[in-house]
């Protein structure tokens, strides 16, 4: 899945869609993610974006890049935890979307808009705020 300004809404829209009836590896059913958790996601990844939009170069700095890994690692922590955020960050294919960033600075505002859909997609149809 390749993220474009074209398809973002609609692939944040389909992805939201396809968190109802997830089972876990027991076949009990997993809870959708709350619209807090994906906003603490989204937070983690506005804090990098804030200082991607003012980098006068296409290609992110190295600290940036390291912070964008960081953050990578940040979700599949947070995935680790929680089945509720596997399925969000697997059915949003998010560590896929990071790996495309590749120090773009232009694909990292794209990344950032993309949280921006789930976030307001979750919310739209239905989200809880536990």
């Amino acid at each position: 899945m390749k993220l474009t300004k074209d398809n973002y809404v609609e692939l944040a829209e389909k992805a939201i869609q396809g968190l109802t009836e997830k089972k876990d590896r027991k076949g009990n059913p997993v809870a959708i993610v709350t619209t807090s958790k994906i906003r603490n996601l989204l937070a983690m990844t506005a804090e990098i974006y804030n200082e991607a939009v003012n980098c006068q170069s296409e290609k992110l700095p190295d600290e940036l890049i390291g912070r964008i890994n960081y953050l990578k690692i940040r979700f599949v922590y947070e995935a680790g935890r929680e089945a509720s955020v596997k399925s969000l960050v697997t059915e949003a294919h998010i560590l896929e979307c990071l790996d495309d960033i590749r120090g773009s600075r232009a694909q990292y505002i794209l990344f950032s808009r993309y949280m921006e859909a789930l976030v307001a997609y979750r919310k739209f149809l239905g989200g809880k705020d536990d």
